[in-house]
């Protein structure tokens, strides 16, 4: 309304607008203004200084707008505009595909036709629908995505079904959070006597019968996670029997859950050929110290054995620290063990000494085999006490039968106490040398290291007792 109380318009009349102003509320409406003749030529192109898509065309003009449609839409615009003119009033918005001379624009455009002059003028005003085309598409690209999801889920689920019908031991899951079962295959429900939908579903502390205080869901827990990993045992209801429960933990979509596997208390006993519990009941229950250990020497697990030679609490106490802390000549004694293991793959009856934190030094006997555990290398050793050798054995062993050794007492009341303190002297250390070169296996700088001496007093040494050719060297 004007300062005088007078209507720009009335009755929907629009006063005249000025051709400049026209052009910029037109080009700020719409994306793209195109002005054309009848015959659709192009008079003038407006566009929207937001819609960078429609920049730069001002060499439409002139020419024919059909030059820059696909191929399908220039049937669509001859018929709508045939249409518009025939009827001479509004029709509906057609949808057209621009394109280039090398059909590579292919942008999406809504046009609306209108009149704006008495010379025939057309003016077509455009949205461009590629954000919806784009939108649209990746809808598409997201219901596609998740249509494949949801049937490689069926298809786990499918095979995750067939694994848990297929195989005979009895499997449970188990929530760690709320003891809920949350599945279990057929086997298990047998074993239960239950059918399988009252099997899952129920609380895990309610199918059975214990006399331990507390969530039998925790305990399970407690015992996945502490070696070693040892059965619980539970009753059945009404004297169904003794259940071993072998547990497992693990987490899965953020929620710790407990993987159960059920077998009768005397199946264990039946399973005689199952080889990896025996090695496992080995491991624990045998009378040998077992220990693994990385190429690094950090150890990784030790058996009870082990743990009463050191006598260590827990195998806790001992993991992550170096095995060459316990023997006797330390990083020399493990060089020479992890070498030879290395080229032959084991290495038997080496003979030192181990000591713990507390203990006094114990002699014994090892044995070690080298394994591959994925990307690394591990050994493993089988220690033996020899500190319990009989006496007879140690009283052979002691028995001087070199011919050095028996020339040297032959040496008393015919020589000096000097002269045969020097050659006692020699004696002592042709048999040091030799002791050091057998426990390395003929490994002249491992045997070098172990006596405290050079790479070359060694060689000079060997070369004075007669040593140097027995065995070829293996540095």
């Amino acid at each position: 309304m004007t300062s005088r109380g007078t209507k720009y318009w009335n009755s929907g009349a629009i006063p005249l607008i000025a051709p400049e102003i026209l052009g910029d509320i037109i080009a700020q409406v719409a994306d793209v203004g195109i002005v054309i003749s009848e015959d659709a030529q192009v008079l003038s192109v407006l566009a929207n200084p937001s819609s960078p898509s429609f920049q730069k065309l001002e060499s439409w003009e002139g020419q024919d707008v059909r030059g820059f449609l696909t191929s399908e839409s220039v049937t669509k615009f001859d018929a709508r505009l045939a249409q518009f003119l025939d009827q001479d009033g509004p029709v509906r918005p057609i949808e057209l595909n621009h394109a280039d001379e090398n059909q590579v624009w292919g942008s999406p455009v809504r046009y609306s036709f209108h009149r704006i002059g008495p010379d025939g003028a057309i003016l077509l005003l455009g949205r461009d629908l590629q954000p919806v085309a784009d939108m649209q598409q990746q809808l598409v690209e997201a219901q596609l995505t998740l249509e494949r999801d949801f049937e490689e889920s069926r298809g786990f689920d499918t095979r995750f079904r067939v694994l848990m019908e297929s195989i005979t031991d009895a499997i449970i899951f188990v929530s760690a959070h709320t003891g809920q079962v949350v599945d279990a295959n057929s086997a298990a429900a047998a074993m239960l006597k239950l059918p399988l939908e009252r099997a899952v579903g129920g609380r895990l502390q309610d199918i059975f019968e214990t006399r331990k205080s507390g969530d039998i869901t925790e305990t399970l827990a407690a015992l996945a996670v502490s070696p070693p990993k040892k059965p619980f045992t539970v009753q059945l209801p009404d004297k169904g029997g003794a259940v071993e429960i072998h547990p497992a933990l693990y987490r899965a979509t953020g929620e710790r859950m407990l993987l159960c596997r059920l077998l009768p208390a005397g199946e264990t006993v039946a399973r005689s050929d199952d080889l990896q519990r025996n090695v496992l009941e080995l491991y624990h229950d045998g009378p040998e110290a077992i220990v693994f250990v990385l190429d690094t020497g950090e150890i990784l697990s030790a058996n009870d054995a082990f743990l009463d030679i050191l006598h260590a609490g827990h195998d806790i106490s001992l993991r992550g620290r170096s095995f060459a802390d316990y023997l006797q000549r330390g990083a020399v004694d493990f060089k020479v063990m992890a070498e030879n293991a290395t080229r032959g793959g084991r290495m038997r009856n080496y003979a030192t000494k181990i000591a713990g934190d507390y203990g006094s030094p114990r002699p014994v006997d090892m044995s070690v085999t080298r394994l591959t555990a994925g990307l690394k290398t591990v050994f493993a050793f089988v220690i033996r006490d020899a500190s319990r050798m009989d006496s007879e054995t140690t009283t052979s062993a002691a028995t001087p039968t070199d011919e050095t050794m028996r020339s040297v007492v032959e040496l008393v009341g015919s020589a000096t106490l000097k002269d045969i303190v020097s050659e006692t002297t020699n004696v002592v250390e042709k048999m040091c040398i030799e002791t050091a070169v057998r426990l390395t296996m003929n490994n002249r700088v491992a045997a070098a290291e172990m006596l405290g001496l050079s790479r070359q007093s060694l060689y000079v040494k060997l070369r004075k007792y007669d040593l140097l050719g027995r065995d070829a060297p293996a540095d």
